[in-house]
């Protein structure tokens, strides 16, 4: 037998489930095949069990930190132009409703996304991506959402398809239709209303039929939409048989979360105005928190962290990169912000971005370093994990591994990459 890889003399962050914190091996190894980890453990037990297997490539870590494969479960990345503009309103005291209700915000990305060829919003999206993966994201979530008619949320998710063509990343793609009301129906008598029913008749069904979208998300919101209307997606979504995700409790309390769990969603988004008294109703959804958008937008109201800690309810950390209100191409900036603004502990941001982000995409072998999952491995020039989320802008992976193939990192040039 013989394995590709063997990184020896590391110390791990495993974050396996079976484990407590960070789940931490010293003077350990990890082993790959193909695009497997087959080993993980002391080297003792890979000296004294693995003696009869060859390895093609040995990597002495030298006491670095081995973790998993970041994991950014919530972004906006595929858009056209920007809003700097709306950046300096902001600054001069107008808030993100105003905004939206003058034609900024999300219409603002709209006009823009459906302008832009298939190719350019490509090539406008591409360096977004490029950001992301050298800190070490090996797998990202991308929604829709800046289209808001059928021809431009496919154009989207195709895009998202051709980034995972052309780069090493595993991508998970989101129908986000419900995001904002597009300007054609805004002169229905019920113009949310009418929207709701056309995504459910007509986009849905043609993006189901072409297996563009992973899962289905919603904008449970004032300026968005009411739980009914998400829920009416919600079950939309169940014919195709589409998990389902919602951004709710952003900006106030319509029990979006509530809803959204009722009809088992993998995750919950955003969640500050969450009641603390709802968060047992959870259950098994994942709480994503998105301080990137905390941040740009100063927002007060924090999200019931303690709650959730005592409800053992899975919290993830992403960036939220989207045009308006998170421009942030940087899932270790969104860890640092979610220990220094909503009272993380870096081990939880990390776990964060890595376990419980794997759990909000419904991926059951990523986030581990684990036997049987994915050899997405991290190799960090670090003293301990927490510095990951410490610092800003210290960090970047020595090496990279996505689906057991060596893809990148500062120190990747020695190892033949």
């Amino acid at each position: 037998m013989e394995y590709d890889w063997l990184i020896e003399n590391v110390n791990i962050a495993t974050f396996a489930a079976d484990t407590d914190g960070y789940g931490i091996q010293e003077k350990a190894a990890v082993a790959i095949q193909g695009n497997e980890i087959v080993f993980v453990g002391p080297m003792d037990a890979w000296s004294k069990d693995h003696s009869n297997i060859e390895v093609r490539r040995k990597i002495d870590g030298a006491g670095k930190w081995v973790t998993p494969g970041l994991i950014d479960c919530h972004t906006h990345l595929v858009f056209g132009g920007n809003r700097a503009e709306e950046f300096e309103w902001r600054l001069q005291g107008e808030s993100y409703e105003s905004i939206a209700k003058k034609g900024g915000g999300i219409l603002s990305s709209v006009r823009h996304t459906r302008a832009l060829s298939l190719e350019d919003l490509y090539r406008q999206s591409a360096p977004r991506l490029e950001r992301l993966l050298e800190e070490g994201v090996t797998t990202v979530e991308i929604k829709s959402g800046y289209g808001l008619d059928t021809e431009t949320e496919i154009k989207m998710l195709r895009v998202a398809k051709m980034l995972e063509e052309h780069y090493p990343v595993t991508i998970k793609t989101t129908f986000l239709g419900a995001h904002a009301v597009p300007p054609e129906f805004q002169h229905f008598d019920h113009p949310k209303q009418a929207y709701i029913n056309h995504i459910c008749s007509e986009m849905l069904p043609a993006i189901a039929a072409q297996k563009l979208a992973d899962a289905v998300d919603v904008f449970c919101e004032g300026i968005g939409f009411s739980a009914d209307q998400c829920e009416q997606v919600y079950q939309a979504a169940q014919q195709y048989n589409l998990p389902i995700k919602a951004h709710a409790e952003q900006l106030s309390d319509l029990k979006g979360a509530v809803r959204a769990a009722q009809y088992q969603a993998i995750s919950v988004d955003h969640i500050e105005y969450l009641n603390a008294e709802d968060v047992s109703q959870l259950r098994s959804t994942v709480a994503v928190l998105l301080p990137a958008a905390f941040y740009c937008l100063k927002e007060t109201q924090l999200p019931p962290i303690e709650a959730l800690r005592k409800n053992n309810t899975p919290m993830a950390v992403a960036t939220d990169l989207n045009p308006g209100t998170a421009p942030v191409a940087s899932l270790l900036t969104a860890m640092n912000q979610a220990c220094i603004l909503m009272g993380l502990t870096p081990q939880e941001a990390l776990k964060g971005a890595t376990h419980f982000a794997a759990q909000a995409l419904d991926i059951k072998t990523k986030g581990q370093i684990k036997t049987g999952f994915d050899a997405d491995i991290l190799l960090w020039n670090i003293q301990h994990p927490a510095e990951l989320a410490y610092g800003v802008n210290f960090h970047r992976p020595a090496c990279i591994w996505q689906a057991g193939k060596l893809k990148g990192g500062k120190e990747a040039s020695r190892y033949g990459f």
